[in-house]
């Protein structure tokens, strides 16, 4: 499987966790608490298959960042959380950053 498919799969698995965390209001709620751990638990073996073929600074900064992206998708679509201008501003900045190191890294695989 191309590492890339197994990073997005990794992104999707810390994203279900993230929302799950959320939505366990502080470990409180059985179901969404074990999802939490999980989704978790898959993100990170899926993370760990990444970096047989990827430096683990990419890895991580791509794993993260989309991450950070989708959980304020989520935050705003779901949980009707708001961000301000600055923080759209740092979410574009992510983009870009994931952008950059996808298009012009020699250390990721194309």
């Amino acid at each position: 499987m191309p590492a890339y498919l197994i990073l997005a799969l990794a992104v999707l698995a810390e994203t279900i966790g993230t929302t799950a965390l959320q939505a366990s209001q502080q470990f409180t709620r059985l179901l969404p608490s074990i999802l939490v751990v999980l989704a978790y638990a898959v993100s990170f073996y899926l993370l760990s298959m990444t970096l047989k073929v990827m430096p683990v600074g990419v890895v991580y900064a791509l794993w993260s960042g989309l991450g950070i992206i989708l959980i304020a998708i989520i935050g705003f679509a779901v949980f009707g959380q708001r961000l301000d201008l600055p923080a759209l501003l740092g979410l574009a900045l992510i983009i870009c950053g994931i952008a950059v190191i996808h298009l012009f890294s020699d250390a990721t695989p194309h």
